[in-house]
């Protein structure tokens, strides 16, 4: 299916009050964090003048929520007010459009939320309230975060205020459906994992499933009747390779942690086979278990949980920060809606050459979140689109994109990153089907 694209200019409110219920596959998102980022307005003033304006209405406009009556408290959500007060609007406004999210979204299907680390909890509780389920939380950890601590001087020099940021977690929720998630998966389309899609790619040697003997491998002091029935060991055997096979194929099974591959963050991991190694023992093992530890047949059940790899970092899918040609790719062409610049033109509406956005995340990464959530084909919402890495994403995936940005600036080049990617997708399609075209001649 041929990707293409919808762009809201405005509220993500109002945009997304004037979609369907259950009319989209997916939610990956990077909403404003409440905590005045960079002094932008976005996350401060903007939601605050806002709140102000519903404030000021009669319970029954439109702009006081969906049934009318709602005022919200966001009048302090961008700001990062620890006191309690400052948080609960924080998360009344996550709740706000996390309720707006619920509705578009199909039964089963997923919403992927980055967030601070300091505002985390109180933009999952807004999720959560807003009637989704948490199903996990994604961390995103990196080695070139800079710390943002006042240092204190005098006596208490080597004091400070702040930690080094070195990850940003992503809340993964889900909106509850009445079936089986088969069920759900035949009439939606929504409700599950992409796992095969998202697999890691292993390195180092196979996990074997037994020894030449023909019985069963299993760690020391660990054993089950049926380990001694020649017949009922061949067929576990032959289901531990089969196992072992694709995820040697495929790739490890995906976790919820990604990494950015620099040398501090790998350096973090150990470098022995852990998760390959047995997992039941009496002495404390390298991976930090101590005494009896069972996975009940999981190492055969699930494929690629656990490989033999040489080094830890390789069970990770790994995306670096976002680079400068992925910041700017398609802004440095010219055309009808560019200025002429440097080296970098200047969109429509901008004072910046380029991409002048903080707070862009990788294409890589949003492609990775998009294909695990989404199904082939699907639709993918972002209420806060920004510079439209997000959008950017779903052209190169092939999926259905729906993004709202409020600021025009941002709009023009989230635009422009958009048609851009599009284009190239269009030409990477026509030179594979040339390419499948040619195979039958050489066949």
């Amino acid at each position: 299916m041929k990707p293409s694209y919808t762009l809201h200019l405005g509220d993500c409110l109002e945009a997304m009050r004037a979609m369907a219920d259950n009319s989209v596959d997916s939610i990956v998102t990077d909403p404003p964090y409440g905590i005045r980022f960079m002094g932008k307005s976005w996350d401060g003033a903007d939601i605050e003048e806002r709140a102000a304006y519903r404030s000021s209405m009669p319970s029954h406009a439109a702009a006081c929520g969906a049934t009318g009556g709602h005022r919200s408290v966001a009048a302090e959500a961008g700001k990062y007010d620890l006191t309690p007060a400052g948080m609960r609007a924080f998360q009344a406004f996550t709740l706000e459009w996390a309720t707006e999210c619920l509705r578009v979204l199909k039964p089963g299907g997923h919403l992927l939320s980055f967030a601070a680390a300091r505002t985390y909890h109180h933009m999952a509780v807004g999720i959560e309230m807003a009637g989704f389920e948490i199903r996990d939380q994604i961390m995103w950890v990196f080695g070139s975060g800079f710390p943002k601590s006042h240092n204190l001087k005098g006596e208490h020099d080597g004091w400070g205020t702040a930690l080094k940021p070195a990850h940003e977690p992503v809340c993964m929720a889900r909106k509850p459906f009445a079936s089986t998630v088969a069920a759900n998966v035949a009439l939606h389309g929504t409700g599950a994992l992409n796992i095969d899609a998202c697999r890691v790619t292993p390195t180092g040697e196979r996990l074997g499933g037994g020894d030449e003997s023909g019985k069963s491998a299993k760690p020391e002091g660990w054993a089950r009747p049926w380990m001694d029935d020649p017949d009922h060991v061949a067929k576990h055997n032959a289901k531990v390779t089969a196992n072992v096979d694709k995820a040697t194929q495929l790739g490890r099974w995906p976790a919820n942690l990604i990494h950015d591959g620099s040398d501090v963050i790998v350096a973090m991991f150990p470098t022995e086979a852990g998760a390959a190694a047995p997992v039941m023992g009496t002495e404390p093992t390298a991976n930090g278990f101590s005494g009896p530890v069972k996975y009940s047949g999981m190492r055969e059940r699930v494929a690629g949980a656990f490989h033999n790899d040489n080094g830890s970092a390789a069970r990770f899918f790994y995306c670096a920060k976002t680079s400068r040609a992925d910041r700017h790719e398609g802004l440095d062409n010219p055309g009808a809606q560019f200025k002429q610049g440097n080296t970098l033109r200047k969109v429509a509406l901008t004072d910046t050459k380029g991409n002048n956005h903080p707070t862009v995340k990788p294409t890589d990464l949003m492609a990775y979140l998009l294909r695990l959530v989404t199904p082939v084909g699907g639709i993918a919402l972002d209420p806060f689109m920004g510079s439209g890495s997000t959008g950017k994403a779903a052209m190169r995936e092939g999926f259905k994109f729906i993004g709202c940005e409020q600021d025009p600036a941002y709009m023009a080049i989230a635009r422009a990153r958009i048609e851009h990617e599009l284009a190239a997708e269009e030409l990477r399609q026509k030179e594979r089907t040339k390419a499948e075209q040619q195979l039958p001649l050489f066949a």
